[in-house]
């Protein structure tokens, strides 16, 4: 029996009807040539196999007598005839017909009473350029089963790297937990709620410790210090990336059952290309293509905030080789630059704000609790979901964010599941009041792929921030490089050396060069709508 902490018990008690509190994927699987079977019976049977390697799908809630503290876990043997669904679509469907569905499927519930997840297969799609039979796949997993990186590693049970489905009888398979009696069940939850006391009282030194050491950062001017660093010259701390509210935007709303849903895909090598040529992090360059995507979105539809937009991103908290099924991350927040119009001086502010971020977050993980009692939290957290939905706080209340994103490693290696090759993997989040737009990306073979989820009335237009996701991608590609090529960098860094002193005297710094050479040119943004 394990009981849910109360991060992954959360997720239960805020979802309403507005706000379902599922994640997943939207897929593409492309069949070998000449393939003549039935996918969705091929489907049912390879999940059957591999049902035994992933226990977050074999498992349901049993929940407490009178709903005192967070369910526990128990075992339960999925029906994969209802788990997995077949959807026939119109003969040659193609993306936006998939995308179209995820956005009318993603606001039913999944029902609590059986385990936590739901595989719709869509049927009908055009085939490949070679007549390849294709299908779709939109997958919905409970948000109190899986974090971000734990279905990654749910998906690698599941999943395989080649046609022909690998041999898994010598894999290890967790434990199936025994059948348990009310009394025992009650006596372990209540044992595991004084666990977590006690553990409140043996941390309560270390929390102090870190809050003193967030509040000496602030008072010294961290975030200041942090955006120098990036300039590369000294700033003083009033002039530094604020980490204050956020501007009020349409979407900081309460939001409504309906649901809008785009995708894009960027060539995972360019991307890394450009976060060389800037010295900069794939999370840099991501936010950077994010925020140019959003200005362009904002100047079409307005109004375009004077001050910055800002995003909230999730901070995992999961030790490395942890594949545990279960929620382990955080949230902090990061300043965009979408009211900076020049591209290049938006690139580093982005930079800056990420630094200023990373400055403040290390001393405050050690605040960021996964599991904390749970006596009487239930019915708290239910009935303030409903009251803060039913009497719209959040269009009331100042907005800390306006967009959630998030940055999901995957493999770098294409998959397979039942025979179909894996040929996109857009991920599908959630939006919740206030923050009616979530960006998820997840690197897939060798492509970064987005998935964007909208509340439907804050945001029916997603597709065209699709547009905009690659508009600004190629922006960004129009930059000068703002540091040296790697051979130059090489040789610069040998002191003492001829080459190495020459170039010191002869070469200006590069930001300075790339100001220069964006003031000489304003930038042009395409009006093509997808």
């Amino acid at each position: 029996m394990k009981q849910l902490s109360g991060l992954d018990a959360s997720f239960l008690y805020m979802e309403t009807p507005e706000m379902p509190m599922h994640v997943g994927a939207l897929h593409v699987f492309e069949l070998p040539a000449g393939y003549k079977g039935d996918f969705v019976a091929d489907m049912r049977r390879h999940m059957a196999a591999r049902l035994p390697l992933a226990p977050a799908l074999r498992r349901k809630l049993a929940w407490m007598p009178f709903n005192l503290a967070n369910p526990v876990w128990v075992d339960a043997v999925p029906d994969l005839d209802e788990h997995i669904e077949a959807v026939k679509l119109r003969k040659g469907a193609t993306m936006t017909d998939l995308e179209t569905q995820v956005g009318k499927l993603h606001p039913l519930l999944i029902e609590r009473d059986k385990p936590l997840w739901k595989f719709y297969v869509f049927e009908g799609m055009a085939p490949g350029p070679n007549k390849e039979k294709r299908y779709g796949m939109y997958t919905k997993l409970h948000h109190a089963a899986v974090d971000g990186q734990a279905a990654v590693a749910l998906a690698a049970a599941i999943l395989d790297v080649s046609p022909e489905p690998r041999d898994i009888q010598h894999e290890q398979r967790p434990p199936k937990n025994l059948h348990i009696g009310m009394a025992e069940m009650l006596s372990g939850v209540f044992a595991n709620q004084l666990q977590q006391y006690a553990n409140v009282v043996k941390n309560l030194p270390s929390t102090v410790g870190a809050l003193s050491q967030v509040a000496r950062q602030g008072a010294s001017g961290v975030t200041g210090a942090a955006v120098a660093k990036v300039r590369g010259k000294s700033k003083p701390a009033e002039e530094s990336v604020s980490l204050g509210l956020a501007p009020r935007t349409r979407l900081n709303a309460s939001v409504t059952p309906l649901r809008a849903f785009a995708s894009a895909s960027l060539p995972m090598a360019e991307l890394k290309a450009l976060r060389r040529a800037h010295d900069a992090t794939l999370n840099d360059v991501v936010l950077m293509v994010c925020s140019g995507a959003l200005r362009r979105y904002f100047l079409d539809h307005g109004p375009l905030p004077r001050k910055s937009l800002v995003a909230a991103v999730p901070v995992s908290t999961r030790t490395a080789g942890d594949t545990s099924s279960n929620n382990q991350a955080s949230m902090t927040v990061v300043n965009l630059g979408t009211h900076v119009a020049d591209p290049m001086k938006r690139l580093l502010y982005v930079k800056a704000a990420t630094a200023a971020m990373k400055a403040s977050l290390g001393s405050v993980k050690t605040l960021m609790p996964i599991d904390f009692p749970s006596l009487g939290v239930p019915w708290l957290m239910s009935a303030v979901s409903a009251v803060y939905g039913r009497a719209k706080v959040a269009d009331r209340i100042p907005p800390i964010a306006n967009v959630a994103i998030s940055n999901v490693p995957g493999p770098a290696f294409p998959l397979f599941m039942a025979g179909g090759r894996m040929l996109v993997n857009y991920p599908t989040s959630i939006v919740v009041h206030g923050v009616a737009l979530n960006i998820t990306v997840q690197s897939y073979n060798e492509s970064l792929d987005f998935g964007m989820m909208a509340c439907g009335k804050a945001m029916p237009q997603v597709a065209e921030l699709a547009t905009h996701i690659h508009e600004a991608f190629a922006e960004l590609k129009a930059l000068p490089p703002t540091v040296a090529p790697a051979s130059d960098a090489t040789q610069a860094k040998t002191p003492g050396t001829p080459v190495a002193r020459k170039k010191r005297a002869a070469r200006p710094s590069p930001v300075a060069d790339a100001t220069r050479a964006t003031r000489a040119s304003a930038p042009s943004r395409p009006a093509s709508h997808r």
